[in-house]
């Protein structure tokens, strides 16, 4: 039997955008709150009982977030232009180490938008 796992947390972060649409507002530093979630796919370990223990991810996730929390996101280092797209790769690839991830969401429940990496 296969399961999937998730954890889910936010940061709160500035950015601006050179976009075509809505392009005065975008390139004027804005905010938004960024909800994440993450997901990993797996079968139980029958000793411990667990695909994978999640406080090894909530660890690796809140060194994650202080870098992202409350930042300007144009100027974290290997985000790049940050796109919802960019957002998860970063995230990605920041917790690769830590569990063998399946998907990363990024969402701004205020305005609608989402994107999902699958990585399998």
């Amino acid at each position: 039997m296969r399961f999937e796992l998730s954890q889910k947390f936010f940061f709160d972060a500035a950015h601006t955008l050179r976009r075509e649409i809505e392009a005065e507002p975008s390139r004027r530093i804005h905010g938004h709150t960024y909800q994440v979630e993450v997901g990993i796919v797996g079968t139980k370990n029958e000793a411990t009982g667990m695909v994978f223990d999640l406080g090894f991810l909530r660890r690796d996730i809140a060194v994650l977030r202080d870098e992202l929390d409350h930042r300007m996101l144009d100027e974290v280092i290997g985000l790049g232009t940050p796109t919802l797209e960019n957002i998860c790769l970063y995230i990605s690839q920041r917790l690769q180490s830590s569990a063998s991830l399946q998907y990363v969401k990024v969402w701004r429940e205020s305005i609608g938008d989402s994107c999902t990496l699958r990585l399998s």
